[in-house]
């Protein structure tokens, strides 16, 4: 369900959103499913205009028919994958994270999510040298810490540096902060505007739960609105341009049959691949984690494997074996 918004679309101005909602119509589908000679005259707007809407945000939102030549030849082009720099994690994501998709990483307080997120940041910005918009929705990601994870792979000063500017960190604490950062980077890509010549090829987003959480406290239907509002954005995005999403959400209860991601059915179906990320229960302060495949488009959802998470926050190569379920 995509909201109404200014720039959606050419001819969507602010005053004519607010006069359609005022009409109860505020979302592209709401405007779709509209008469629009009735809505024209309920509103006092141009006939005209509300076609010409119609028509753009029918050729944005509705989907062609494509045959399957065509789509794998487009796989071809725009498809990339982005090693984490763990082989045995890797090996569970087949290769690396994909661009064009959305890659989840579940898990409970401490159980390390956010560690590997910066570790596949670093990995990407160091060693395949391209550029990350890491947008932290919780506070805790510092320069230091970058910078840390950064000198634990180069000693070398000047790489270090260009580590560093790769590495774009954006601080929001709302589902629409996170709405605008996604936005400002389409128009980014749209008027060709990249440092340094280097693409953007990962966003990761740690994390999501925590945005849209205060969004589904109070007005529930409002705020499933705007999760799935963000959902699609989180899809297209990745789809339009070629790059890999990672987010991280949590885990919630359920029942007495043990945990599963929060946000719900809705929300599961948002990520092409998922993984559960465990503390080993050897020791509340193991170093180990042993992480599931919960879901996946191209790999058997059987598969764990266990890494460590180093003193620095890095993951570790270990001897583990790669195990599957029963």
């Amino acid at each position: 369900m995509v909201i109404l918004r200014e720039g959606l679309c050419p001819g969507l101005t602010s005053d004519i959103i607010s006069v359609l909602k005022t009409n109860h119509v505020k979302t592209v589908v709401d405007l779709v499913a509209s008469n629009l000679e009735e809505l024209a005259r309920k509103c006092s707007l141009s006939y005209k205009t509300l076609v010409a809407v119609r028509r753009v945000l029918l050729a944005q939102y509705s989907a062609f028919p494509l045959n399957g030549a065509d789509l794998y030849e487009e796989l071809k082009v725009s498809t990339a994958i982005l090693p984490t720099g763990n082989k045995k994690l890797d090996f569970l994501l087949d290769s690396g994270l994909y661009t064009g998709e959305v890659t989840e990483i579940a898990g409970a307080a401490g159980s390390g999510k956010t560690q590997v997120c910066q570790s596949i940041a670093v990995n990407v910005a160091t060693s395949l040298k391209q550029r990350v918009c890491y947008v932290d929705t919780t506070g805790g990601l510092t320069g230091t810490r970058l910078l840390q994870l950064i000198q634990s792979r180069t000693e070398q000063e000047d790489e270090q540096v260009s580590s560093l500017q790769r590495i774009e960190v954006v601080h929001v604490f709302d589902a629409y902060k996170v709405l605008d950062v996604l936005q400002d980077l389409r128009n980014s890509f749209s008027q060709q505007q990249t440092r340094s010549g280097e693409a953007l090829r990962l966003v990761v987003i740690d994390s999501v739960c925590a945005v849209i959480y205060p969004l589904l406290g109070g007005k529930q239907t409002e705020g499933m609105a705007i999760m799935m509002h963000l959902a699609r954005e989180l899809q297209s995005f990745a789809h339009d341009f070629s790059v890999a999403i990672l987010v991280t959400n949590h885990i919630t209860k359920n029942g007495a049959s043990g945990f599963r991601p929060a946000l719900g059915r809705s929300w599961s179906f948002v990520p092409s691949t998922r993984i559960l990320l465990q503390r080993q229960e050897r020791s509340k302060q193991s170093d180990h984690r042993t992480v599931s495949l919960v879901k996946s488009p191209r790999q058997p959802t059987n598969l764990h494997v266990e890494l460590e998470i180093g003193c620095s926050g890095t993951l570790e190569e270990n001897n583990a074996s790669t195990a599957c379920g029963p």
